[in-house]
C-alpha cells in the first residue's frame, strides 16, 4: 500500500514487530495461473475504477465488465467489493514494503540505500497513480481489519526509511526522521497530480528526476537548530 497520509501512519515511537501472513505462492497450473490472472485483471480495473469514481459510486457489475467478466463472477475470487479494496491496498503495500526491503539488503551502506529507496518509491508512484488515489480517497472504506493491517504494512515501511536515515543523521530522533520520511512520501505521493500541467501531462522521464532530486534534497536537509522539540 502506498504510504501517502502521514495522519494514517504517523507514530511517535517504533511500532511493534508485525506478524504478517505469508506471501502466497504462485499458481503451478494453467487453470489456477488463469483464475490468478482474472483476480489480477478485477484488481487493476477497480483501482482505476475507484480512482476516478470513488469506491461507492462502483457496483460489481461495473468492476466485471472493466475486466471482462459478468458481476456474479466476481464472487469467484472476492467476497465482495469491500474485499476488492483490502486486497488491493494490501498487495500494494505488501509489495512496497517487501521492494524497498529489497533495495536495502542489495545497498552498500546507508547513502546508497536512501538513494535506492527514494528511486523505488518514485517509480512505484509513477506506476501506479490509482493506487495512491484510491488509497487518498477510500482508505475509510475498507474493513476494520484490512485497514490495521495496512497501517501496520505502512508503519513497516517507514521504519525501514528511518532505519537508513538514521545512519546518516546519527544525531537526530527518530521522530524527526520519520517526520522526514513521511514528509517525502507527500511529496512523491503528489505525482498524480504533478505529473498534470492545465490537463496536460508532463512526461515521466522529466517528473522522475525531478522528483528524485527534490526528496533527497528534502531528506538530507541539515535539521534546523533552536526550534522548539
Amino acid at each position: 500500500m502506498p504510504v501517502t497520509d502521514p495522519s494514517q501512519t504517523n507514530q511517535t515511537g517504533a511500532p511493534p514487530a508485525a506478524v504478517l501472513p505469508p506471501t502466497p505462492l504462485p499458481p503451478t497450473t494453467q487453470r489456477g495461473q488463469a483464475k490468478e490472472n482474472r483476480r489480477q485483471a478485477l484488481l487493476s480495473s477497480a483501482a482505476a475504477l475507484f480512482a476516478v469514481d470513488g469506491f461507492n459510486r462502483v457496483s460489481l457489475e461495473d468492476l466485471g465488465a472493466a475486466a471482462g467478466v459478468s458481476g456474479p463472477a466476481v464472487y469467484r475470487h472476492f467476497a465482495g467489493k469491500q474485499a476488492v479494496l483490502g486486497a488491493l491496498l494490501l498487495s500494494v503495500s505488501q509489495d512496497l514494503l517487501d521492494g524497498g526491503r529489497r533495495v536495502v539488503a542489495d545497498s552498500d551502506g546507508a547513502a546508497v540505500a536512501l538513494r535506492s529507496l527514494v528511486e523505488f518509491h518514485v517509480d512505484f508512484a509513477l506506476n501506479n497513480p490509482d493506487v495512491i488515489r484510491v488509497q487518498d480517497q477510500d482508505f475509510s472504506n475498507l474493513a476494520d481489519d484490512d485497514q490495521a493491517e495496512v497501517r501496520t504494512l505502512q508503519r513497516n515501511y517507514v521504519e525501514l526509511w528511518v532505519d537508513v536515515l538514521s545512519g546518516l543523521h546519527p544525531d537526530t530522533e527518530d521522530a524527526e526522521l520519520r517526520m522526514r520520511a513521511h514528509a517525502t512520501f507527500g511529496l512523491i505521493n503528489s505525482t498524480p497530480h504533478s505529473v498534470r500541467s492545465h490537463g496536460r501531462r508532463i512526461a515521466v522521464k522529466r517528473a522522475r528526476p525531478l522528483l528524485q532530486s527534490m526528496a533527497l534534497a528534502a531528506l538530507m536537509a541539515p535539521a534546523v537548530p533552536g526550534l522548539p522539540g
